[in-house]
């Protein structure tokens, strides 16, 4: 064997082999290769070491090399994050500075005058909770149920490709095709006219997709070991449903609920055509009602001088929103808490 061979490896301070050791490392393979092709009495030439150029450095110009990737990705993943924080407290603070001033008790409690100039939005906010209330009461059940059966119940292929398929493609609908739809079959074809009801079951249309997707995903993210775990602890297929799986998965499924009520209070083609216009208060869910956000595009579109007031209906707007965020978010996770302490 060559004395080569036998010389121990050169190490570096730290450690690590040096580069003298890894180029003596690659002579020893070639030098075996062709021994071994001797004996056997072949002539071929050595088959690639699988290094690179890189691979050939050192380790520790690797590691450096390495580390000062991860320290460009990780600046770069935080500078995209303080963008975004920086652009929602931007139009919060536009938002808030100008609209924060006309908040009074008169403003929430008071009708709207002089087209809106003037007045509160007392009952432009109640057709609003109204609308969300509509929508969601008809949205949570019927999205809930499909998720369970799209995670729990279908199997891949056949009509529950199909139904995800459907879904994807109701999300990317635009929200005027959703206006005509439901002026067309609520209000029309089923009679309700211009009315909270009609506006509440189109907003129903358009945020169910939101609710089913993210609760099926929800749900088919869980361990399958929780499914047989319930099976061998002798519980049925809808107490494990009940008490394993969908406390588990209320994260997702919270999280669609607001993505849907964001979508559903910033609402204003589709009311326009199915709840109407009207800005006086309600009498019931078939009288006509204005949502904030439709109260706040005829501000600022057709109201000449209405800008402070729809900025100040754009600050209760954002409040309504992180109000109905917070309270599901804690809704889901008392929810969440009792039911895994009764399983």
């Amino acid at each position: 064997m060559d004395a080569d061979e036998l010389r121990p490896p050169q190490a570096l301070p730290d450690g690590t082999a040096s580069p003298d050791a890894w180029g003596r490392a690659e002579g020893r393979t070639a030098r075996r290769w062709r021994v071994a092709m001797d004996a056997v009495g072949v002539n071929s030439p050595m088959p690639p070491t699988g290094l690179t150029p890189q691979a050939r450095r050192p380790p520790v110009q690797r590691r450096a090399s390495g580390e000062w990737a991860d320290r460009c990705f990780g600046a770069g993943i935080r500078l995209v994050a303080l963008v975004v924080v920086l652009a929602l407290a931007w139009v919060l603070w536009d938002v808030v500075s100008q609209g924060w001033t006309r908040l009074s008790w008169s403003y929430w409690v008071t009708d709207p005058s002089d087209a809106g100039r003037a007045g509160g939005i007392a009952p432009i906010l109640v057709s609003t909770l109204a609308l969300l209330a509509v929508a969601l009461a008809a949205a949570l059940p019927l999205g809930l149920g499909t998720a369970v059966w799209l995670a729990e119940f279908a199997s891949r292929g056949g009509r529950a490709d199909k139904v995800r398929l459907a879904l994807d493609a109701l999300a990317g609908v635009p929200s005027i095709v959703f206006g005509l739809f439901g002026s067309a079959c609520f209000s029309v074809f089923l009679g309700l006219g211009f009315s909270i009801l009609a506006g509440g079951l189109t907003l129903a249309c358009m945020i169910l997709p939101i609710l089913i997707r993210t609760g099926a995903a929800g749900l088919a993210a869980l361990p399958t070991d929780w499914r047989r775990g319930a099976a061998a602890l002798g519980m049925t297929r809808v107490g494990a449903l009940w008490h394993v799986l969908l406390p588990a998965a209320a994260p997702a499924i919270a999280a669609g609920v607001m993505l849907g009520v964001g979508r559903a209070s910033a609402e204003t083609a589709a009311l326009i055509f199915t709840s109407g216009y009207v800005d006086r208060m309600p009498d019931s869910l078939l009288d006509s009602g204005r949502s904030l956000a439709v109260h706040i595009y005829d501000l600022s579109m057709n109201v000449a001088g209405g800008d402070r007031n729809a900025y100040a209906a754009a600050c209760v707007l954002v409040l309504l929103v992180v109000l109905v965020n917070t309270l599901a978010a804690a809704l889901t996770h008392r929810w969440m808490s009792r039911r895994i302490a009764l399983a």
